[in-house]
């Protein structure tokens, strides 16, 4: 049993959903993104995203491109984010890591290569937001070789003809893009939730993620009563970015000020679904 799958049956046993809050590997630099990975655990995550930098993030809303370009001015690179992961698992063995990014930088670095190198690091899985299916075997036979989950998006967007084709050898848990946008910039209601998630339940008994359009803790624990899980990315970001000096470099307080606000997100997942 794969890290995510025994986490969500874990989870399932005890009736409450997921917290999975986000970083930029790099932002603002390698050694602030370390400390906020190490203390996403401590502070309530159930699996943890980490963004892979990338020039052209075209999914992403103003706040993760600007997450981006600080990360690789600090840096960040492919290499840098796997020996992030690997230090990590030296202290923690169970939490889950997901890698999101774009296919480019893993073309470069060599799809069987990258699959064994974060595989190697710790990496539990694998959300590339610009592989299309018809391209998926890029890089899923590779993924699947070293025990890699590929986590397919789906959108709003998706029709019931496509969503099988979507989620054919789909794996790990399915991220769900509740708005038709990028990210950060809108969210979803709970009743579209509630028609969106049977939807793919139909389809796939895979766990469901929502992201893209989650913020608050009250949009999280809406999110985790229709779905498995919920997503914040863009609303730790700009917690960060607020933390920073004008030359865009990590103030005293800037973890302290991101685990602060994973800690009330999990909270509110944790009690979302209580006397439900």
């Amino acid at each position: 049993m794969s890290r995510i799958e025994a986490r969500f049956a874990a989870l399932k046993r005890e009736g409450r959903g997921a917290l999975i809050p986000f970083l930029e590997a790099g932002d603002p630099d390698l050694a602030t993104s370390a400390a906020l990975l190490a203390g996403m655990p401590g502070a309530g995550a159930d699996l943890i995203e980490i963004g892979m930098p990338f020039t052209d993030p075209m999914a992403d809303g103003p706040t993760i491109q600007a997450a981006a370009r600080r990360a690789l001015r600090a840096g960040a690179k492919t290499v840098r984010t796997l020996a992030m992961v690997r230090a990590f698992r030296a202290a923690d063995q169970t939490t889950p890591i997901i890698l999101m990014g774009y296919l480019n930088p893993i073309l470069s670095y060599g799809p069987e290569r990258f699959c064994a190198d974060a595989a190697a690091a710790g990496v539990d899985g694998l959300i590339v937001v610009d592989l299309p299916t018809e391209e998926a075997d890029l890089l899923m036979p590779h993924a699947a070789a070293h025990g890699l989950d590929v986590i397919r998006l789906v959108a709003p967007t998706t029709d019931d003809t496509r969503l099988p084709k979507v989620l054919a050898g789909s794996s790990g848990f399915i991220y769900y893009v509740s708005i038709t946008g990028i990210t950060g910039t809108s969210t979803a209601s709970a009743e579209h939730l509630a028609h969106a998630i049977p939807r793919i339940r139909r389809v796939s008994a895979l766990p469901v993620a929502v992201g893209f359009g989650v913020r608050s803790p009250e949009q999280a624990a809406t999110a985790v009563r229709e779905a498995d899980a919920a997503v914040v990315a863009s609303a730790l970001i700009d917690t960060l970015a607020a933390s920073l000096d004008g030359d865009g470099r990590a103030g005293p307080d800037s973890v302290a000020r991101v685990l602060a606000q994973v800690r009330g997100l999990a909270e509110a997942v944790r009690g979302a679904r209580a006397g439900g």
